[in-house]
């Protein structure tokens, strides 16, 4: 077994840790740079769909899938750099580059070249319909983008922001809508048509809003749940292996359905929870009602 040397000299055990720490910083990175090799693989399989024609549904559906597998690489490379304790400056601002490229400009331009870009040159009824889609469509994904970006930067620089509708205080929440998940809802709705580019004008108008919805949502100080509490180190590791594998196997086999019911799912969750917590304020503010009149308590523990 060969004995670790620096310019001839045999290392000291603080010397070898040392090593081995500054090794370790390397980690959480890899999985960023992951991060952005499924956004640059993405985008590149977004262009190569502009000319492939009959082929167009393979190179867009790639690139949905591209964006749905950054999503883990995300998530884990902060969870992982928490668990070694070697979280930093640069870490942190290399993943947000990273979710701009991966969760921003990708799905952007996946959004709106699956939606608009294959519209027929002449559509029934109003030919100059095709002109405005085209206009408004490229209009929002801006947007989108324009949120996705925002949302990160007030993310990196807020200090326990707080939701305006607070949740349970024994839950962690993200204020607006994380920027994956937005990703996530594009990304998915896409594999859930196969890639094959759209053609319907009334598909792109739904597209229009969903669009324009998830870019607000990502601006928006509505609560929605971060799954931060969850501790995989727990007792009950059988159980928890058993779900995540059955989690896994329906991922794969029913990627399409399952992928897309998820995303819409948290998507309509935090919508949800602002629409009960607004119904529930009204009701406080009734005369006669059994209810007290103020706002419920913040959580005392720290909402991400």
């Amino acid at each position: 077994m060969g004995i670790a040397v620096n310019n001839g000299v045999p290392l000291t055990p603080a010397q070898k840790r040392a090593r081995l720490r500054r090794g370790m910083y390397l980690l959480p990175s890899l999985f960023t740079v992951g991060n952005i090799g499924a956004g640059y693989f993405a985008i590149i399989q977004t262009f190569a769909a502009i000319g492939a024609n009959a082929d167009a549904h393979t190179h867009l559906d790639w690139a949905a899938m591209a964006i749905l597998l950054a999503i883990p690489f995300d998530s884990l490379d902060g969870r992982i750099a928490r668990m070694t304790n070697t979280t930093s400056e640069f870490g942190k601002e290399l993943d947000s580059l990273a979710d701009v490229i991966t969760f921003g400009v990708a799905p952007s331009l996946l959004a709106y070249i699956w939606c608009f870009h294959f519209l027929p040159e002449s559509m029934s009824k109003n030919p100059e319909l095709r002109q405005d889609l085209l206009h408004v469509g490229g209009f929002l994904c801006f947007l989108y983008l324009i949120g996705g970006a925002s949302r990160l930067a007030r993310f990196n620089i807020s200090h326990n922001p707080q939701p305006r509708n607070p949740g349970r205080p024994d839950r962690k929440y993200f204020v607006g809508m994380p920027i994956p998940a937005a990703a996530a809802i594009l990304a998915a709705t896409v594999h859930f048509f196969g890639g094959y580019p759209n053609q319907a004008w009334w598909i792109a108008v739904i597209w229009l809003g969903l669009v324009g919805t998830c870019g607000f949502l990502m601006v928006s100080t509505w609560r929605f749940w971060s799954g931060k509490e969850i501790n995989f180190s727990r007792r009950h590791r059988s159980q928890t292996l058993l779900f995540l594998a059955i989690i896994l196997f329906a991922v794969v086999r029913f990627s399409q359905g399952v992928l897309f019911a998820a995303a819409l799912v948290y998507m309509f969750s935090g919508i949800w929870a602002r629409a009960a917590y607004s119904w529930q304020r009204r009701r406080r503010r009734k005369p006669g009602t059994d209810l007290e009149s103020s706002d419920p308590v913040k959580p005392s523990q720290p909402i991400l």
